[in-house]
């Protein structure tokens, strides 16, 4: 770590403020912590790193000592030295380097750790999705244990130096052979290779430092929200460890298909049923809009499939950019039961449109058969 500056490690000016170092900590934390990247030294050292810098930086005092000698004069718990960056037994610390042991010097406790994100899908209607709404949602989380503070120890106790391994989180083996002198290092199974032990672990926890709770929390949903979007609580994930922030959690929203509505981004899309003579002769007639009935204007001859579209209907914008519009397909229906009277007033129609009602439209059918080379 000699050859390291805090600042680059966090990604952080000099100046940067206590919560700027916080919120970098906490995202580069959650990016390469061993959990997310199983069998990786890499993330695994540069977790390491990031942990030790924000130890530093977060102290006042131990970051005004780190700004005024900086890396060539090294600051006190750092590791750095006068040994090319290793300790006062610079062979010791090679060792402790190829082998995972040495003394217990140079074992840092365990730091802050912050607690994951959580994600829920919360449901809800076209309307509230149009309106806005609050919405009361019930997480199971892992909260930071009231009892211990989160270090596991009865009573707020904080864990001690493991006596088998003396802190170092690893134990070593030496075979001689008549190969020569082997040795091997495994994590300790007092442990865990945390180098750290809980004599009386806290009656609450069992030690964890965390404890499952449920909670009800309210998310306030904004207008114009659509299935997929992503609304973040911020410390409302799982409790942290060792005094680290807590998680986010996420909450994805799903907009329940309307039974008349379809939407199209911020349009609304509804198909309405007219009758013949209303397409025929022109008509005003009223269809249902997110705002109640809307009037709208249907021209004379109008034909079935028009679309119309009614400016600001539609669903508002997430983003506050005003309203789409409602777009409205008018559908000409068929009558079914015709009465006498209304079937002789149709021939009559169709008499003076020359029509052959039986036989079909017979310029259609004419055109068709020339368009295929026929005869008539």
């Amino acid at each position: 770590m000699a050859d390291i500056d805090y600042y680059e490690v966090l990604g952080v000016p000099r100046d940067a403020s206590e919560e700027e170092i916080k919120k970098a900590y906490r995202n580069l934390a959650r990016k390469y912590h061993p959990d997310a990247n199983p069998g990786d030294p890499q993330a695994e050292e540069r977790f390491k790193q990031i942990n030790e810098a924000y130890e530093v930086l977060r102290d006042p005092e131990k970051r005004a000592r780190y700004d005024q000698f900086g890396r060539a004069q090294g600051t006190p718990g750092t590791g750095y030295g006068d040994f090319g960056g290793f300790g006062p037994n610079p062979f010791e610390d090679i060792f402790d380097m190829f082998f995972g042991m040495g003394t217990p010097r140079g074992r840092r406790t365990p730091g802050p750790e912050p607690g994951a994100d959580l994600q829920i899908v919360l449901e809800i209607s076209l309307e509230e999705a149009a309106r806005g709404v609050a919405k009361v949602v019930e997480v199971t989380r892992a909260e930071t244990c009231p009892a211990c503070g989160g270090f596991g120890g009865e009573g707020g106790a904080k864990p001690t130096t493991c006596p088998v391994c003396g802190g170092r989180g690893q134990v070593q083996h030496v075979q001689q052979t008549a190969l020569g002198r082997f040795v091997t290092v495994h994590t300790c199974e007092r442990c865990g290779g945390t180098g750290q032990v809980i004599s009386q672990p806290c009656h609450r926890c069992q030690g964890t430092g965390r404890v499952k709770v449920r909670r009800q929390l309210e998310v306030q949903v904004p207008p114009g929200v659509d299935t997929g979007h992503k609304l973040r609580l911020s410390g409302e994930g799982e409790g942290g460890r060792r005094g680290g922030p807590a998680g986010d959690l996420y909450v994805t929203i799903r907009v329940r298909e309307h039974e008349i509505f379809r939407r199209d981004h911020n349009d609304l899309l509804v198909t309405v049923p007219v009758g013949f003579a209303q397409v025929a002769l022109g008509a005003t007639i009223e269809v249902p809009s997110l705002d109640g009935p809307a009037k709208l204007h249907i021209p004379a001859g109008t034909q079935s499939g028009s679309v119309f579209r009614l400016r600001g209907k539609g669903m508002p914008d997430v983003r506050g950019y005003g309203r789409g519009d409602l777009v409205v397909t008018v559908q000409v229906r068929t009558p079914t039961a015709l009465t006498e009277r209304q079937k002789a007033l149709l021939q009559e129609w169709a008499a003076l449109e020359s029509e052959h009602v039986d036989a079909g439209e017979r310029g259609f059918f004419q055109r068709v058969r020339e368009a295929l080379g026929g005869k008539e």
